[in-house]
């Protein structure tokens, strides 16, 4: 037996040494994959000069944002605070929207003129956005145990403020980081898909984490992490930070829609009807699929049903063609290199509603996946488009108020269109809910283009005007007044 039992521990001495081994070597390999996947991307971000402007720096900061965000919502999506269920009554989905999202709505108009004041250390702002977030991180870990609801809705609410505000500052500063070869279409398309990408790949890492070892542990690798960026946002280039430069005797400037200019309305107003209806969609399709209000489940005989588009099936298919629509987006304004934002803003809306009205005539499970994909396309590329107009044509001193007022409305206007679903899905009825909105995005368009075309004719018309005299010859000088005596100059 004291044989038997050291023969055992040789053996298992020798499979220790071997099992360390192969650990050893597995760690090894992943470290060469894991170098290799940074110099890949590294040579991706500093592309096109942007790593001598500083944009390289700013994307990959802007990709680790992202992927911080989707560790704070997957942790708080398994606790008491975000824990809806999905086929839930609508009122309670609808109080959802409304505690989550008004209060961000009303805070945010006040976050840009805050941080029109701070223009010569954005870095340092930015900076704060991504540190703060690092402390609610770490205060709703420690609420997530006892379930402290109030913790954990300020904590939320915290977090969705200070990433607004880091948007808005990424944003405003993209003019200064840009380089030569590249446009700002290009730039923020740039950004949006490293940090869709990103969002991506931390999801199902989040998930992983969050079942394995709860929704605190996932919350305190958030919190290091953005502790982490905080200081990578210091140290990002200082020509991104503009002198606060005061002019003598000007009155406030506070920025309105009355006030952005035609080019950025036109913009404003385009996206904001996109965002509706996306808010529209998600709610609607959602309640309609957990009704069973769509022609693929409604069949009564379970051999009329078709076995593979079942509820979660579909639900996944859904938020899966909106994802890969949301990349595509970010893909295809990556490869604009014109300088016409105001006309993609126009084309997103025109293609979202001929999907929309085609969707509403031929509704079934391919249609409804088309919509999904082009609606989060047109979404994510006409908010890229928006965001170069603003970058151009709005002045450093108040382009960040700018982007609040854009991005309040743009957030509310999600809000609105997701009560409206709601209340559309009671009808259960895919044409009547769908209709309405096909009406009202058409007539969207319609408007802009008319005011577009007057703004247009507007304009032809005073340059006309203006080259008329111009080519009108002056008056002669030399003529011979009659009205006035001649006189002799010697008498």
């Amino acid at each position: 037996m004291a044989r038997g039992a050291a023969d055992a521990g040789r053996a298992t001495v020798r499979a220790g040494k071997a099992t360390a081994g192969g650990t050893a070597r597995a760690g090894k390999a992943t470290a060469r994959g894991a170098q290799k996947v940074g110099k890949a991307t590294r040579k991706l971000t500093y592309a096109n000069g942007a790593g001598r402007t500083g944009l390289g720096r700013l994307i990959e900061l802007s990709a680790g944002n992202s992927a911080g965000d989707a560790l704070v919502t997957v942790a708080l999506a398994s606790t008491v605070f975000f824990g809806v269920p999905v086929g839930e009554a609508r009122g309670s989905v609808a109080l959802y929207l409304v505690i989550t999202m008004l209060p961000f709505g009303l805070l945010a108009p006040f976050v840009g003129p805050i941080l029109d004041k701070f223009r010569s250390g954005r870095r340092y702002v930015m900076a704060g956005t991504l540190f703060g977030r690092g402390l609610l991180c770490f205060a709703m870990a420690a609420a997530v145990g006892p379930g402290d609801l109030p913790t954990l809705f300020i904590g939320a609410l915290g977090v969705l403020v200070l990433s607004k505000s880091y948007n808005v500052s990424r944003a405003a500063i993209m003019p200064s980081v840009l380089p030569a070869d590249i446009n700002l279409v290009s730039a923020n398309a740039r950004v949006a898909l490293f940090t869709l990408v990103s969002a991506g790949v931390a999801v199902p890492i989040g998930a992983g984490l969050t079942a394995w070892l709860g929704s605190a542990f996932v919350l305190r690798v958030a919190m290091v992490a953005f502790l982490l960026l905080g200081v990578v946002a210091v140290r990002l280039p200082r020509h991104v930070d503009s002198p606060d430069v005061e002019e003598e005797g000007a009155a406030p400037r506070w920025r309105t829609l009355l006030k952005v200019g035609p080019a950025v309305a036109e913009a404003v107003w385009a996206n904001v009807s996109i965002r509706v209806f996306s808010g529209f969609l998600l709610f609607f399709l959602l309640f309609l699929v957990q009704d069973k209000a769509v022609p693929w489940l409604a069949a009564e005989e379970p051999w009329a049903q078709d076995p593979f588009f079942d509820i979660p099936r579909t639900i996944a298919l859904l938020a899966g063609a909106a994802g890969l629509g949301g990349l595509v987006g970010a893909v295809v304004a990556n490869w604009t290199r014109n300088n016409s934002p105001q006309l993609i803003v126009l084309v997103t809306l025109a293609v979202t509603s001929v999907t929309t009205i085609a969707t509403a005539i031929f509704f079934g499970v391919w249609t409804a996946l088309a919509i999904s994909l082009i609606t989060a396309f047109a979404q994510e590329l006409g908010k890229l488009a928006l965001d170069a107009i603003v970058q151009r044509e709005i002045g450093e001193e108040v382009r960040s108020s700018t982007f609040g007022v854009v991005e309040a409305m743009l957030q509310l206007a999600w809000v609105f269109g997701g009560l409206v679903g709601l209340v559309l899905s009671l009808t259960q009825s895919s044409v009547a809910g769908l209709v309405t909105p096909a009406v009202l995005l058409t007539a969207a368009l319609g408007w802009l283009l008319i005011a577009r075309r007057k703004r247009v004719r507007a304009t032809a018309a005073k340059l006309r005007m203006k080259r008329a005299e111009a080519s009108e010859p002056p008056p002669r000088t030399d003529t011979l007044d009659t009205t006035k005596p001649l006189t002799n100059p010697n008498g």
